[in-house]
């Protein structure tokens, strides 16, 4: 589905939705999904534009999440940036922007008491940003830090999933990471900011999602307000299928106390489709992010303890900070099942993988079984409520509705998993789970001698600091001997200093 015919789409678009109590439906005003929640005093904005790292020109990744943030975190016209901040703070108002793949979002909260003086605020910051060459240099800094010292330095875990994401889209528009590549970022001039933010953040690619104590009145102010953008921007791009390919490896040498592995291929099952309700419940089972009773970790961890954790995404996943929620609003024309299998101490590394695949095989093979099905709905009739608990949330959800459909997202796929049967479920994983077109990436400290042991082949026996019952070793040899199959030109060692360069 195109940018343009998804706004096309949500012309004259107005749903009352969520919970803890459902209003009803309001009058038409373009572009503007209203989600008025009686009795909260605190008014949610998102304002989502149809624009991400995907619109990046060539040699300028990362132009689009440096645009936004120099917007949101630079100041206006009026104020500095130390100025805004310190306008919004009597007010304990929230102000932020988060980019990804195909979407820009600016995310607020106030109290319905400062809501007059903090859309004058709110407006300036989108439609008349300072654009300070001084802040710009600031946010391009953090923005070289975040690749430079964080990713390829401190947080692995995040390394693994940047080193996938290229591996499964090279040469594709999704191929670079959101924030972009250092020499990207270098490249880009204040001039070059101004022209994207006219191409891209226009009247033509916003849509604007109000919650709380929120009206009609308000919907058409908050309109009123940002009538100062460009009224059309770029065209929409395409975002081409997934091509299918046997596995290939990737390994990313850096000092590293253990090893994270990431598993994954894109495929073009997303939601909306009848198939993926089932996915996400049987993904789920397999691996349910930062929790206990997976299959993977029940395996890897609890049975061998060979890692902190093992989960499966049957979408594209970013964590929603400290919590063990996902991001709403990255939704994905193209999406991607991938597993993460992290710390791992060295020495188990490659056991753990060929475990990781072995379980991954098997759940194509032979699914899972009615009581892993049934434990699991259990869990996620209950744990999927706390994905909306917030107005923000719930907000979020109503604008991925959009892209995705259905309407009620949550509410949907808890009514779809009341009707599954177990064959209903193993019989859309045995469609989609796909282990003979795994990319892997992989964060290790001897990238050389494992790229030999992965075209060596040889049984990898696992090393344990006590003993395991009888059937897990029987197991573990079946595991260790899990043939590989890799050729030398489908396995590369980069060095993490290497990687996102350019």
């Amino acid at each position: 589905m195109s940018a343009r015919i998804v706004c096309t789409s949500i012309l004259a678009l107005v749903l009352g939705a969520g919970a803890p109590a459902r209003a009803q439906e309001e009058p038409t005003v373009t572009n503007v999904k209203l989600l008025p929640v009686p009795g909260h005093d605190v008014v949610t904005f998102r304002l989502m534009f149809l624009a991400g790292s995907i619109h990046d020109p060539k040699g300028q990744e990362g132009l689009t999440a440096l645009t936004a943030r120099l917007m949101v975190r630079g100041g206006t016209q009026a104020l500095t940036a130390a100025e805004l901040n310190q306008a919004l703070f009597p007010m304990a108002a929230e102000l932020d922007v988060q980019v990804d793949k195909e979407l820009t979002v600016i995310v607020a909260r106030v109290h319905r008491d400062h809501l007059a003086p903090f859309m004058r605020l709110l407006a300036d910051v989108v439609t008349r940003p300072r654009l300070d060459p001084a802040e710009l240099e600031r946010l391009r800094r953090e923005a070289l830090a975040e690749i430079e010292q964080r990713l390829r330095s401190s947080d692995d875990e995040g390394l693994g999933k940047a080193a996938l994401e290229a591996l499964l889209y090279e040469g594709h528009p999704y191929g670079h990471p959101v924030v972009g590549t250092v020499a990207g970022l270098k490249r880009i001039t204040l001039a070059d900011v101004k022209a994207h933010a006219a191409r891209v953040f226009t009247q033509d690619h916003l849509i604007v999602g109000l919650a709380g104590k929120v009206d009609l009145p308000l919907a058409r102010l908050v309109k009123i307000k940002l009538n100062g953008l460009p009224k059309e921007g770029t065209k929409p791009l395409d975002v081409p299928p997934p091509k299918p390919s046997r596995v290939k490896v990737l390994i990313v040498e850096k000092p590293a106390e253990a090893t994270a592995i990431s598993l994954g291929y894109p495929y073009e099952l997303r939601r909306g489709h009848r198939d993926f309700y089932p996915m996400m419940l049987g993904v789920s089972a397999f691996g349910e992010h930062r929790q206990m009773g997976g299959r993977l970790f029940e395996e890897l961890r609890a049975k061998r303890g060979l890692n902190y954790g093992d989960y499966a995404y049957a979408e594209a996943f970013t964590q929603e900070g400290g919590s063990t929620y996902g991001l709403t609003n990255v939704p994905r024309r193209l999406q991607q099942l991938s597993i993460w299998i992290r710390p791992v101490e060295h020495k188990n590394g490659l056991f753990a993988l060929r475990a990781a695949l072995y379980e991954t095989a098997k759940l194509q093979k032979s699914g899972l079984t009615a009581a892993e099905i049934d434990k699991q709905k259990g869990f996620l009739e209950g744990y999927t409520r706390l994905w909306e608990l917030t107005d923000s949330r719930r907000l979020g959800y109503a604008l991925d509705e959009i892209f995705y459909g259905p309407r009620n997202h949550l509410g949907a796929f808890r009514a779809a998993m009341a009707r599954m049967t177990p064959a209903e479920v193993n019989a859309v994983l045995r469609k989609y789970v796909r282990p003979e077109q795994l990319k892997i990436a992989i964060v290790t400290s001897n990238g050389q001698a494992l790229r030999q042991a992965l075209l060596a082949g040889a049984p990898s026996p696992a090393h344990y600091a006590s003993p395991k019952p009888a059937d897990v070793l029987a197991e573990d040899k079946q595991i260790a001997a899990f043939p590989l199959g890799l050729k030398p030109d489908e396995i590369k060692v980069v060095k993490a200093s290497e990687l996102f360069a350019k």
